[in-house]
């Protein structure tokens, strides 16, 4: 019923001894409040002195109202706690998402990832303020009431101890109900998140290939799974609502009428049982608190068991062993693997098996082969954002330094990355060229727009380098996305490892072709990894690695491939190569 985990989070005791203390006075409130009630209307009904029933009734007065404030008071105490708790979790869950790398948002999709650090967060939030408050007063205001109540009749008070766990298994029954429908009611919320973040990136594809109606129909039918599952999450909290009023006023009125046979024969006094009769709904009011809560913070309980998951994601360790000398990449130096292995999600299913090549100095080196084959995966290995599976998944070494694996600090400060769709971050032009290095000059900046080919479109702009692109910002065409990133290339000569991952897989002939003479040039002096199914870059390779299957199944310069008539032929044969 609740993530026992939030139990660990970091200043918990503190606030729940602070806590604990105000819910007991809060159960002492509502006793002596219940008490003085039933002595007010008893001193009423013997017809007692004005003056004898003013105190009652003033007392009366004084803890409801001490009652309301220390309500008041928990949500105080509560409140900066929970923030300061969504906060840190929101701090470390980014951090550990930019520790991990991409392979965690490709894992999780990233309409999940931005529903959890966001709408997720102000859920956890909800459920963090709501769900520790209502077990405190569950577990300490029933437990005062309970012994008060075997001293004035311990009949309707072992009544009352027996029907309370009762009522609770019943709600746990339909609890882990709710929390089923819950848990695929919040995946079919993540569904539908990545859907729509699928559709808004595909958009002009989509367009372009008149499917854009098409999957709107796919987006309302996921919309549509969706209503569908909140709507049976809610029948199923309406229902164990009901049950537990129905439950809880039959239990009152049992006791009600034992309370009423025993006035009539004259077993019990009236201050007792209006007494009991007054505290009896408060008894039951905290577990009716809990339950309607409960169903109401369940997404807030899914939300935070997503956080905790990807906060418990183990990160790489062993990230320093290589120095920034030892990194440097020259014409003298080597990246070798030997029979690395990689899976993503189990350690029996690899993604990448056997994968063993040396690359020296400034080669150019293309990994061809079909699609999903393990391309991108392999550059993703060598970049340090996936890693290899154990200690057993093969050698990697670096100018003769072993290493577990490229996720190293100093050599991702050697290398440039440059996917399919390059980001393009809100900010000024300038400001996107400069994202490797944020102290270039303009005049440096300018040198890197015309080496990518963009003088003449930037001349277009009305602010020039000032002008803002990105996310709602001025958009950007996929060659000038792509040109932006190689002039993050231009300007960081630094940096002399280039990886490319099918950079103009989207990209129409005629813009490839033009933004091909911008590329060749970047190639002079670095190491290159060039992912791509495109054939006609592989004129530009000085060495060929062929994957089939997530297994390098041939590897060598194109000419020695050409003549061996293996997988390199056939892939030629069968993409049309001989023609390129």
């Amino acid at each position: 019923m609740i993530d026992r985990r939030i139990f660990r989070l970091p200043g918990i005791t503190k606030m729940l001894i602070v806590l604990a203390g105000l819910v007991l006075l809060q159960a002492f409130s509502i006793l002596f409040q219940g008490v003085f009630l039933s002595r007010t209307l008893t001193d009423l009904w013997n017809r007692e002195a004005e003056t004898r029933i003013l105190w009652p009734v003033l007392l009366f007065a004084g803890f409801f109202a001490l009652r309301q404030i220390l309500v008041m008071l928990k949500n105080r105490v509560m409140q900066p706690w929970a923030d300061q708790t969504v906060f840190d979790l929101r701090q470390q869950l980014l951090q550990k998402l930019v520790a991990i790398g991409p392979s965690i948002v490709a894992k999780q999709g990233t309409g999940k990832v931005v529903t959890m650090a966001l709408d997720g967060m102000n859920q956890v939030n909800t459920y963090l303020m709501l769900v520790v408050i209502k077990i405190f007063d569950m577990m300490i205001i029933p437990t005062v009431l309970l012994v008060y109540l075997f001293f004035l009749r311990w009949q309707e008070a072992l009544f009352l101890l027996v029907i309370f766990p009762v009522i609770i298994l019943f709600m746990i029954i339909l609890g882990y109900a709710a929390r089923d429908k819950a848990n695929r009611e919040f995946a079919s919320y993540t569904q539908l998140s990545n859907n729509f973040v699928d559709a808004l990136r595909g958009l002009p594809t989509l367009k372009q290939l008149g499917l854009s109606e098409a999957y709107a129909d796919n987006i309302y039918a996921v919309s549509e799974d969706h209503r569908k599952r909140v709507m049976g999450t809610l029948t199923i909290a309406i229902l164990s609502t009901f049950a537990l009023d129905f439950f809880t006023t039959l239990s009152i009125a049992v006791v009600a009428v034992f309370l009423g046979l025993g006035l009539v024969a004259g077993h019990i006094a009236l201050f007792p049982a209006l007494t009991i009769l007054i505290l009896a709904p408060e008894y039951f009011l905290p577990i009716r608190n809990f339950a309607n809560d409960y169903h109401a913070t369940l997404n807030g309980k899914n939300a935070l068991t997503a956080v905790l998951e990807v906060l418990n994601t183990p990160v790489p360790t062993d990230r320093n062993l290589l120095t920034d000398q030892q990194a440097t990449w020259t014409s003298e130096s080597q990246l070798r693997l030997e029979h690395v292995n990689f899976g993503y999600d189990k350690p029996d299913e690899t993604a990448l098996t056997d994968i063993s090549f040396t690359a020296n100095g400034y080669q150019k080196i293309g990994i061809i082969g079909p699609s999903g084959s393990g391309k991108s995966t392999l550059i993703n290995l060598l970049g340090g954002f996936l890693t290899p599976n154990n200690q057993d998944a093969g050698r990697i070494s670096i100018n003769g330094v072993t290493v577990p694996h490229l996720s190293q600090q100093a050599w991702q400060r050697q290398f440039l990355y440059i996917p399919q769709a390059p980001y393009l971050f809100h900010a000024t032009l300038a400001d996107n060229i400069k994202f490797y290095t944020p102290d270039a000059d303009d005049a440096a900046v300018s040198q890197a727009i015309a080496s990518a080919g963009l003088t003449d479109w930037v001349a277009t702009l009305p602010e020039g380098l000032q002008t803002e692109i990105g996310e709602g910002a001025r958009g950007v065409s996929g060659g000038q996305a792509q040109r932006i990133a190689l002039a993050r290339a231009f300007l960081d000569q630094s940096r002399r490892i280039l990886l490319f991952d099918e950079p103009t897989a989207h990209l129409d002939i005629e813009t490839e072709v033009g933004l091909k003479e911008t590329i060749k040039p970047v190639f002079a002096n670095h190491l290159v990894f060039f992912a791509t199914h495109r054939l006609h870059w592989l004129n530009e390779m000085d060495y060929l690695l062929v994957i089939e299957h997530g297994r390098v199944v041939e590897q060598g310069t194109p000419d020695a491939l050409a003549k061996q008539n293996g997988a390199y032929t056939a892939l030629r044969r069968e993409m049309g190569g001989d023609a390129l």
